[in-house]
């Protein structure tokens, strides 16, 4: 089994509003990209939320969980924490889980299957295009409690994956794009 963890929970600074609220082609992000999790075959999807969660929460699928980082300020590590630490309350817990950001709009169930081909409670492998790692991560639960440590800031596991040899670059660029929509001019209506 693997889950699903979409990190939703920034304020958006740079955006203008949290991501998770913003509509692209017709649905908010938190919606297509915990759809793109599930539709993917994770089980369970958990989405982490936090800015604005009273508005956010509502258009999370109801197949997903939600789950509020209440340090969510602090950022992308706090709600990498929350997540890992939900998915490890688990009985039986998740082999693995596959980590999304709620900002990829081009990331699909497509994206998602291949990277759960590489599920293990060991994997770290990461999703490519052209190249270039980017997300979703995939984290077997071996790392999980070691990643969690030291998730600060907003830097989620980057210092954490910074200099391992045993990440697996998984060429996701025939299926989707790993383009972040930083700003709102990112997105398609």
């Amino acid at each position: 089994m693997t889950a699903g963890l979409l990190l939703a929970a920034g304020q958006g600074n740079r955006f203008g509003m949290p991501k998770a609220l913003a509509t692209h082609r017709g649905a908010a992000l938190v919606t297509r990209a915990a759809d793109a999790l599930l539709d993917g075959g994770c089980d369970p999807v958990v989405v982490v939320l936090g800015a604005r969660a009273t508005e956010a929460r509502p258009l999370v699928p109801g197949r997903a969980r939600a789950v509020v980082a209440d340090d969510w300020a602090e950022g992308m590590g706090a709600s990498l924490r929350a997540g890992l630490h939900t998915l490890a309350e688990i009985d039986p817990p998740p082999d693995a889980a596959l980590v999304h950001l709620v900002d990829l709009p081009d990331v699909g169930a497509d994206v998602v299957e291949r990277m759960l081909t590489h599920a293990s409670t060991d994997v770290v492998a990461r999703a490519a295009y052209a190249g270039a790692p980017g997300h979703p991560v995939l984290f077997g639960r071996r790392w999980w409690e070691e990643i969690a440590a030291q998730a600060a800031g907003d830097r989620g596991a980057r210092d954490w994956l910074r200099g391992r040899d045993d990440v697996r670059l998984v060429d996701c660029g025939d299926v989707g794009g790993g383009r972040d929509a930083d700003t709102p001019e990112l997105l398609d209506p």
